[in-house]
């Protein structure tokens, strides 16, 4: 067998590739080994507030982010049938000013490319395509994990960043059972120059209604509008994120929706239409054995209603680097990232699957009683709305 390399990490994805530059940048030595034989694009937006954006700083990658992110000017919550604004506070520089950071929006095949791109130049990692971790045992104070291309590599420590699916859980607590959520999501890239001008604010909006949702905002320097729909349904329940949609079923689902969003749909292109079913699974209670543990969404995978899915990830990346750059042992290392990161990570989930209730209120009542509030708190004293968010965008992992 070739000599152990310092970490293994299961998965080239966001978090994958994130915790293999922090690995880095702590002088280990990174072997990252991914099931997809290219690192083409693939997915649609993401947000990235101010919690992820001060990780992706510190890597050094500030200076790209903001070549491919899009700044939004506020966070904004309407209602999907009428339109009417709710509340929109600021996002931009007041959040700049607020928690340290900038808040973008960007593709996410854009910050994976920038991701991979610094990882192939960096000496200390060893990015292996077209294979996948199948299997690994622990023995002597190292971790031998089994390849799809029947060979093995041995490492000092094994971090499954290998999302939804991983392996790498089922290999160290078996198989999970997801609940489904009675969700179907949707999702589309418009290009923006299809649409009139001024039909999209340059916002994070979020269009609530009747048993469902809708999330609109700009990517790729406004280049395109990413949209996301949320319908409640039971008739279909194919939890992957990569299969095509009907254009023609989207609109069924949003047919009482405003004309914003009816135009929306309308200037988008089939191929870009893709669904999947939402599944929920509860907090782990454990994410590590002895030298193997879980990043990201391998571990605490959550609904997108909080828009902190690869935030957690990109946190999880520094945190877990931070703490293998000074135990003395891996295993240590691991609980005390474990520690840090559970009750945060799990207090997100919570947040998003409350948020799946909260933003699907369609009777007249339904909507008075939790819209009404904010309504008036925008009005009245406005940085109360803000507050609620402070424990996660005002979180800095680099200064723990």
């Amino acid at each position: 067998m070739p000599k152990p390399t310092d970490i293994l990490i299961a998965g080239a994805g966001i978090g994958g590739l994130t915790a293999a530059l922090a690995c880095a940048q702590n002088n280990l030595k990174v072997a990252v080994i991914e099931r997809a034989s290219e690192l083409g694009e693939v997915g649609a937006g993401l947000q990235i507030a101010a919690n992820g954006t001060h990780v992706l700083e510190k890597l050094g990658l500030g200076a790209e982010l903001e070549n491919i992110g899009f700044r939004p000017e506020a966070a904004t919550l309407r209602l999907g049938q009428s339109g009417r604004t709710v509340f929109s506070n600021p996002l931009g520089e007041a959040a700049r000013e607020r928690y340290g950071a900038w808040y973008y929006h960007v593709h996410r095949a854009d910050l994976h490319r920038i991701l991979a791109e610094a990882a192939n130049v960096n000496p200390n990692i060893d990015l292996q395509l077209g294979k996948a971790v199948t299997g690994f045992v622990e023995k002597a104070g190292l971790v031998s994990a089994a390849l799809s291309d029947g060979n093995s590599i041995g490492a000092g420590a094994l971090i499954g960043a290998d999302g939804i699916h991983s392996s790498v859980r089922e290999g160290l607590f078996g198989k999970d059972a997801p609940r489904f959520t009675g969700n179907v999501a949707w999702r589309l890239l418009v290009p923006t120059r299809s649409l009139p001008a001024g039909l999209i604010p340059p916002h994070a909006t979020v269009w609530t209604g009747p048993k469902g949702h809708a999330v609109t905002y700009y990517v790729r320097g406004g280049e395109l509008v990413n949209f996301v729909g949320v319908v409640e349904r039971e008739d279909w329940q194919v939890e992957g994120w990569l299969e095509s949609g009907d254009i023609s079923e989207l609109k069924q689902g949003f047919a009482p929706w405003c004309s914003t969003i009816h135009q929306l749909i309308d200037a988008a292109d089939e191929t870009t239409c893709f669904k999947w079913a939402l599944f929920d699974r509860d907090p782990l209670p454990s994410w590590s054995k002895g030298r193997v543990t879980l990043l990201g969404d391998a571990c605490h995978p959550m609904l997108p209603f909080m828009a902190q899915g690869a935030c957690m990830a990109i946190e999880d990346a520094w945190v877990l680097a931070t703490e293998l750059a000074t135990a003395e042992d891996p295993a240590q290392a691991f609980l005390d990232y474990e520690a840090q990161r559970k009750k945060r990570t799990a207090r997100v989930q919570m947040a998003a699957r409350a948020n799946a209730k909260r933003f699907h209120k369609g009777a007249p009542l339904g909507q008075l009683g939790t819209y009404g509030p904010m309504w008036l708190a925008a009005r009245v004293k406005p940085d109360l709305l803000n507050k609620p968010f402070d424990w996660i965008y005002g979180a800095n992992v680099t200064k723990a």
